[in-house]
């Protein structure tokens, strides 16, 4: 027992080293930014199919999002985000495709990747929010009880950090996404490979009205990215159903 918690408390004190070695976050960015420009709520980039669903046109920073459904579109939310010189951890999330998240521009060594949190992963998340941008929490089934909850989103908009949540329950969160897949393209054409994944994206938000867009992963420029697909945006009235195919 001894021996078990003397390591997680080695990883929590790692993890705390290896935050401070993160650079500071905004110092370049403050510094363009005009003066006479009106405040406005800072967001962390997305894929461009994406923008136009979300409330702020990203993910806003200091906030909580739930997340349910394909981890493909989770590769594209951190491909961005690193891609664009943020940093951001998975935790709890062994199954999560790195390569598909490279292969849509993420930056490996923008990117703390912690498979096996231990017995309290909300600790670990509340320990990477401290210095990174964007931390995808995987629950694994657990119910957070709202006491937690609200202690982790303080730590969020304190820190100026975006936390997302999948794959369980969490509540009082400002944003939920979530998407089923509709479809896939490319196999039985003679090479084998997983070309395409459809998507339907449902947004609901506190002060937005709900909105459903359609994306698909394809190959684009010579790196894989997510598109918009025909079909307007309308309003969503309820949540999406994660088909048995979420987690691709």
């Amino acid at each position: 027992m001894g021996s078990a918690a003397e390591g997680r408390l080695e990883q929590l004190a790692e993890l705390r080293r290896r935050m401070a070695a993160v650079p500071a976050r905004g110092a370049e960015a403050t510094a363009h930014v005009p003066v006479a420009e009106e405040p406005r709520r800072e967001a962390l980039p997305v894929p461009a199919a994406l923008e136009n669903l979300l409330p702020d046109g990203g993910l806003a920073k200091g906030s909580v999002v739930v997340y349910t459904g394909a981890g493909s579109l989770i590769a594209g939310l951190l491909a961005a985000v690193t891609g664009a010189g943020g940093h951001a951890a998975v935790v709890g999330m062994p199954r999560l495709g790195l390569l598909a998240a490279v292969e849509m521009g993420a930056r490996l060594d923008r990117l703390a990747v912690v498979p096996d949190p231990g017995p309290d992963p909300l600790e670990v998340a509340s320990v990477l929010l401290d210095g990174l941008d964007l931390v995808v929490l995987g629950l694994n089934g657990l119910a957070v009880p709202m006491s937690r909850t609200r202690v982790l989103a303080a730590r969020a908009r304190s820190k100026n950090s975006t936390l997302m949540v999948t794959n369980g329950s969490w509540s009082g969160s400002a944003l939920h996404i979530d998407t089923r897949v509709t479809g896939y393209g490319g196999l039985g054409r003679g090479c084998g490979r997983l070309r395409t994944v459809r998507l339907d994206v449902s947004v609901r938000g506190r002060a937005a009205q709900p909105r459903l867009g359609h994306l698909a992963l394809s190959p684009e420029g010579g790196r894989v990215e997510w598109v918009s697909t025909p079909g307007p945006v309308r309003p969503a009235a309820t949540p999406l159903r994660p088909s048995r195919h979420a987690a691709s």
